[in-house]
């Protein structure tokens, strides 16, 4: 198996996933650590483990590439049979790819998908994969709908599971996305590949909060979250079954993204607004308010969705 571990100025966190990693480590197993670009300790502390984790390769960037090239880099190099992702300021518990391997070898499908416990400080959450059928090998079309339930393709994180590697091209991430690049990539691989299975295993340690992450930062990189969802659209603008639920999850998130736009500067928050108007304009309209949105949440977009000539102008607040 090949372990795909994307970092970029993780100093205080990769210590812990390499020595996870070493406490998993098996003579078939190899891991792949791209460092895209750290200007912290990050490639000190990996250098610190060269001797004592076996099968280790390090990538490393001059200048950041994104957390898509980067995986896609580790890809490039991978030889495993099977494929799965560890970010850098995550952990995996003791045996955990051990157990991912045997779960994919007795159940022969294309990729088994996992649940995982969340870290907050000391405060530790199991998070469910939210298909509730475990260890049957399954369609993976089936796990993206119904539109108005949390299904497989809202668990998008690729490293809460393994895959076949003769998937190929179906475990490419859209490099062009500095964020949300997991979107397109799980309704691809929901729709193209043949088979799949969820099981009761929940040994990544996912750190929330992490100051450095993403998901913490408001700049311009958080505009390709329109750019990931056009690639889903694409995908499906063929197929009228799955268009519901795709303008669902876009709602939600979209939502989601203008609750925390404090984090946002004034000018990013008017770009922001303006690509959220541009692609709402572009979707059915009875889709986008059939969405069925918490009030609270349809109030955020209603100032920005298609004005009718006779309606009165709003303002987003």
């Amino acid at each position: 198996m090949s372990v795909v571990v994307p970092v970029r100025d993780a100093e205080p966190y990769i210590a812990d996933a390499l020595t996870s990693l070493k406490r998993n480590a098996r003579h078939d197993f190899e891991f792949i650590v791209v460092d895209d670009g750290s200007v912290d300790a990050t490639p000190q502390i990996i250098g610190d483990f060269r001797d004592d984790l076996p099968g280790l390769t390090v990538l490393r960037d001059a200048s950041p590439v994104g957390l898509a090239d980067a995986r896609n880099r580790g890809l490039s190099l991978a030889c495993g049979r099977y494929v799965t992702f560890v970010d850098g300021d995550d952990w995996l518990a003791r045996g955990y790819l051990a157990d991912l391997v045997a779960a994919i070898d007795a159940l022969g499908c294309d990729f088994v998908r996992t649940d995982h416990v969340q870290v907050e400080g000391r405060k530790r959450v199991v998070h469910r994969a939210p298909e509730a059928r475990r260890g049957v090998v399954l369609d993976p079309r089936g796990g993206i709908l119904p539109a108005a339930a949390k299904t497989m393709v809202d668990y998008p994180y690729a490293w809460a599971g393994i895959y076949r590697r003769e998937l190929g091209d179906l475990l490419a991430f859209p490099g062009h996305l500095h964020t949300a690049e997991d979107r397109p990539w799980i309704w691809r691989l929901h729709r193209e590949a043949r088979s799949f299975a969820v099981v009761s295993l929940a040994g990544v340690f996912y750190r929330r909060m992490v100051p450095a992450s993403l998901t913490q930062i408001g700049d311009e990189r958080q505009l390709h979250f329109f750019d990931a969802f056009e690639l889903v659209f694409k995908q499906v603008q063929d197929e009228e079954e799955l268009l519901p639920k795709a303008v669902r999850t876009f709602c939600a998130l979209l939502a989601h993204h203008l609750e925390l736009g404090d984090r946002f500067s004034p000018e990013l928050r008017a770009r922001f607004q303006a690509r959220a108007q541009d692609v709402l304009a572009g979707l059915p309209a009875g889709l986008v308010a059939g969405s069925g949105l918490e009030p609270e949440r349809a109030a955020l977009l209603r100032p920005l969705l298609p004005r009718h000539p006779k309606e009165p102008e709003e303002r987003f607040p």
